[in-house]
């Protein structure tokens, strides 16, 4: 690697952990109290700093130096083991979401991600079935029923709504012809900077396969998040406080950050595969300077993930949770056939040249 490349790489990981994942990661807990506030008529947190601003230091601090606790019966590696292994596949899977457009140095052109692979679609399949472990270890691992009970169910459900959110992806890149994100992303940009011919419409608008897509994609990325109303895994009427009841400390917060990380990588991935990434019909990539068409484009981006990252939120203080058979039903029994027609649909218009 020349010194280039090496400064593109550092640089690209600075801006997506530093100024994407980490503030969204954590701001995204101060959000979640102030939106339950705001739905609930009541304040949030406003005390540690301006507006609260300060509080999500605050939770940390408090974290850090609160007493770990391991139950008798536990598996001690386990038990330390799991939270790090459940935060760990979404902080993965962010290095192959591209930010905004690629760049120009000296000539060459950089993809806007940390890995910018031809397998990126396989890449995110990988790391969605092996988010699972951690939480099943983590309950298996602190000898409690009720976190046994959290992680059986965690493994369930992930495997019922996997299923169709991988074949909403195979639907887009039959759509786009690629498995990489920055060329998935460009195929839904007029003018793609990187020469080809796309008609610049955002998937979610390609009727009705695209459009089918996106509604199994985001059904199934609140189920794999265990986020309302698929929060079965955290119920606190039946398994008590979820797969983390024992886990104390960090690896509390490890798993709580975990959770944020992983719905900022879906929030990620919906703007990427359905709504153009960076782009904006066009307005972004018709810009001469690549600089600051990056800028603009990382800017819409953010915005874009941050909507979807309400969404998450808000829904979660707007509707009622299934009950587990409903969740089952809807994943197997609905979002699985409709994939998969959906799918087929999709194979056959590209075929016959429609997109």
């Amino acid at each position: 690697m020349t010194g280039i490349d090496v400064a593109m790489m550092f640089g690209k990981i600075g801006l997506i952990f530093l100024m994407v994942l980490l503030p969204f990661a954590v701001y995204s807990t101060l959000v979640e109290r102030k939106v339950s506030a705001w739905n609930q008529n009541r304040y949030g947190p406003n005390r540690v700093g301006p507006w609260g601003l300060l509080q999500p230091l605050a939770d940390g601090i408090k974290f850090f130096f609160k007493e770990e606790l391991v139950p008798d019966g536990a598996s001690p590696l386990l038990f330390k083991l799991a939270p790090a292994l459940s935060a760990a596949p979404a902080m993965l899977t962010i290095a192959i979401v591209p930010v905004t457009f690629p760049v120009l140095v000296e000539g060459r052109q950089f993809a806007m991600s940390i890995a910018d692979i031809d397998v990126a679609v396989p890449f995110f399949l990988a790391m969605g079935s092996f988010a699972v472990y951690g939480i099943l270890l983590g309950a298996w691992a602190s000898n409690s029923r009720y976190s046994l009970l959290a992680g059986l169910r965690s493994s369930a459900q992930m495997i019922s709504y996997e299923l169709a959110m991988f074949l909403s992806v195979v639907t887009v890149v039959l759509l786009a012809g690629s498995m990489n994100l920055t060329e998935i992303f460009l195929a839904q940009t007029p003018n793609a900077t990187l020469g080809q011919e796309t008609s610049g419409l955002w998937n979610v608008f390609r009727f009705p396969v695209g459009t089918i897509a996106f509604v199994v994609f985001l059904i199934a990325a609140f189920a794999e998040t265990n986020r309302h109303p698929f929060d079965m895994v955290e119920r606190e009427t039946e398994p008590v406080g979820g797969f983390h009841t024992e886990h104390s400390s960090m690896k509390f917060a490890l798993f709580f950050i975990g959770e944020y990380a992983a719905m900022l990588t879906m929030s990620a991935l919906i703007t990427t595969l359905f709504f153009g990434g960076p782009s904006l019909f066009g307005l972004v990539a018709s810009m001469e300077s690549p600089w600051l068409r990056a800028g603009v484009g990382f800017a819409v981006f953010i915005t874009k993930l941050a909507v979807f990252q309400f969404l998450f939120i808000w829904v979660r203080w707007t509707l009622p949770r299934f009950r587990w058979d409903q969740v089952l039903h809807l994943g197997w029994k609905v979002l699985l056939p409709v994939s998969i027609v959906n799918l087929l649909l999709a194979g056959a218009l590209v075929v016959w040249g429609v997109y």
